[in-house]
């Protein structure tokens, strides 16, 4: 885990200090208890991102809704349907999450837990390439 994009998370939720900053530290505490082996990163400028053999997902702040980006959100199984935006690319799909909304708990660190053995397939198969080569 990269300390100095922690560090940089840490400032930020606390920088927000309102519901988006809570609602990030939670979400933060769900990827962790998700995937111990996760990798914070600091990326564009400030956004947090967690990665494990790949990104995993983002987390953006906007006034209305914390966004929860999942790079290979297309590709999930999300039987709770907690993708609620993005929802027409082909790859990427996201998480919205406003003031005082309640999120699936459960799913979602199922959905973490997806997102990193499909980073994982995904870098499997590239490697298997490159042998082919």
């Amino acid at each position: 885990m990269s300390a100095a994009a922690s560090a940089k998370i840490d400032k930020r939720i606390e920088e927000l200090g309102d519901w988006r900053g809570e609602t990030l530290a939670r979400v933060r505490k769900l990827i962790h208890e998700a995937d111990p082996d996760i990798v914070e990163e600091w990326k564009w400028r400030g956004v947090p991102v967690w990665e494990h053999d790949g990104i995993v997902c983002t987390g953006e702040t906007y006034k209305q809704v914390v966004k929860l980006t999942f790079a290979r959100g297309a590709a999930l199984p999300d039987p709770k349907k907690l993708f609620n935006s993005s929802l027409d690319g082909n790859v990427r799909r996201a998480i919205d999450i406003p003031e005082g909304a309640k999120l699936n708990e459960t799913a979602f660190k199922t959905l973490i837990r997806a997102a990193v053995t499909a980073n994982k397939a995904a870098l499997a198969e590239r490697a298997a390439k490159k042998k082919k080569r």
